[in-house]
């Protein structure tokens, strides 16, 4: 017999009591902890709402019978060496599972992805940091994996209706995460763990007949009769196509150029734009955990969710990274952009976390009008190229203490950061577009109303955190084709279509079941 429960232990007893899991799942059932055979965790999440902290548990347990070690899916990958193509531009979590899905389905995935596999990448990414030089198909954006691969590897989404979630889980556990992913109400990988499971997934799909080419940029298309008949490399080369799942995230500019150029339907999306805050880690722990010295070591460095709304616009974080790093994303020379990042072990002494504003694409942009469908990446450029020239015109980022920021003032000094391409004073309370700019300071105090101790010169804020999504849809009709150019599917973040690396991976096996769909 399974039964499933759901329950509370207090911090204090899972600290003390090895076996309290079994206790209490027998008090609560009413049997003795030896017709337990066996625990299966389903969820598990923290409650600190209150000084006494809770850990919330979902359980399957198991009397009388063992507990079945089997995941709940199989995964029957094909040989497909021999089968039709099917073409994927970008490796990202939307072409590596549109491409793990294509393989299920007994099609061959032809990869296209412009940038270097993860380990070549390593390099590029040292060269941001380090050097301040921007590869332009390399970097924290572009590359084997996308921008989650060295950009934390979070994989909370709420995108429950759009797929199949625990399956997206199990295909990574299956190459290589770690199964705490299964049970984490907030999962996470972490950077240092996902250019592994990366590889494992580029090696299963090579395995089974799939192709992969990096360093290949597509930099044009053939279209005849509504179709993309081929497409074209940076190399000079060009190639028949049948089908094209286009999978080239958030920041592919060139991507959306080029479909603009070839007279293919865009629309404007609405996005956000803002800043990356940093605290000290412990001021987070301790506002959260109701500690005033080192957190419990049974507690992961703390997180934060907050927003705010302000002049009918929401002021929200985003991409909350405890225990992380600032990282440079920017995708070309002349442009500072930020995100964060976090390693398995959330160890770092610091905690960041975009916090920005919607930018509403019809009411915010009108001086930008004459873009058209691409106004919004134009106004994320602007202030990409703002932001570089404020920081010192290198990958040195502009910041400002929070509290200077929100009184209006330039700060003499600035906090210690994990930004290793270092930070320089600006006044980017008066950098910033208002409508940015004073939302933000409104939000902030409001946050340190929410979150005491939150609001503190101890924090540094970094500008300016411009990637958060795509702010160009490229639209698709019911059967997941782009209604002008039946061949070509829209996936993921860069269609406008994800959020993350689990909603982008359940976009990408959609997309791919609708590519294949009638070959």
């Amino acid at each position: 017999m399974v039964k499933e429960l759901q329950l509370r232990v207090a911090l204090h007893e899972e600290a003390t009591q090895a076996d309290i899991l079994s206790q209490k799942a027998a008090e609560n059932l009413g049997i003795s902890p030896e017709q337990i055979s066996g625990i299966k965790v389903l969820r598990k999440s923290i409650d600190a709402r209150k000084s006494t902290i809770y850990l919330n548990y979902k359980l399957a347990v198991y009397i009388n019978e063992p507990v079945p070690e089997s995941s709940d899916y199989e995964f029957d990958y094909k040989d497909v060496s021999n089968a039709k193509p099917i073409h994927i531009i970008g490796f990202g979590p939307a072409g590596m599972y549109a491409a793990l899905r294509c393989i299920e389905l007994g099609f061959k995935p032809v990869v296209l992805e412009r940038g270097k596999n993860v380990r070549d990448r390593r390099r590029d990414i040292r060269a941001i940091n380090q050097d301040h030089i921007v590869n332009n198909d390399s970097n924290y954006c572009f590359g084997e994996g996308g921008a989650g691969t060295y950009s934390d590897g979070k994989l909370y989404t709420r995108s429950l209706k759009r797929g199949d979630v625990r399956r997206i889980f199990e295909n990574l556990v299956y190459h290589g995460a770690t199964d705490q992913i299964l049970v984490d109400a907030h999962p996470h990988i972490g950077t240092n763990k996902l250019p592994k499971v990366v590889q494992n997934i580029r090696e299963t799909i090579l395995k089974y007949g799939g192709d992969i080419h990096f360093e290949t940029r597509v930099t044009d298309f053939t279209l005849k009769n509504n179709q993309i008949v081929s497409v074209h490399l940076h190399n000079g080369d060009e190639i028949p196509v049948q089908r094209v799942i286009l999978a080239t995230g958030h920041s592919a500019r060139d991507i959306f150029y080029l479909l603009q150029k070839k007279a293919i339907a865009l629309q404007a999306k609405s996005f956000a734009m803002g800043v990356r805050v940093e605290h000290p880690q412990h001021i987070i722990d301790s506002i959260q955990y109701h500690c005033s010295g080192k957190r419990d070591d049974l507690l992961p460095a703390a997180a934060y969710s907050l927003v705010q709304q302000v002049n009918d616009r929401g002021v929200y974080s985003f991409c909350m990274c405890p225990g992380g790093f600032i990282v440079p994303a920017a995708t070309a020379h002349g442009e500072v952009v930020v995100n964060g990042m976090s390693p398995s072990k959330r160890n770092n002494l610091y905690a960041n976390s975009g916090i920005v504003v919607e930018i509403n694409a019809d009411k915010d942009l009108y001086k930008y009008e004459h873009f058209g469908a691409l106004k919004g990446l134009e106004y994320q450029k602007d202030l990409e190229k703002l932001a570089f020239t404020s920081g010192g015109r290198t990958q040195t980022a502009p910041a400002q203490r929070l509290t200077d920021f929100v009184e209006g003032k330039l700060s003499s000094t600035l906090n210690d950061t994990s930004y290793q391409p270092g930070l320089k004073s600006a006044p980017l309370h008066s950098l910033l577009p208002k409508i940015i700019g004073s939302r933000l300071r409104t939000g902030f105090m409001a946050f340190g109303q929410k979150m005491r101790g939150y609001y503190t010169e101890e924090a540094n804020i970094v500008g300016v955190e411009s990637r958060t999504s795509s702010p160009v849809t490229v639209p698709r009709n019911e059967h997941f084709a782009h209604p002008q150019i039946n061949n070509l599917f829209p996936c993921g973040e860069g269609g406008g279509y994800a959020g993350g690396i689990v909603s982008a991976a359940m976009d990408g096996e959609r997309c791919a079941e609708a590519a294949i769909a009638g070959m």
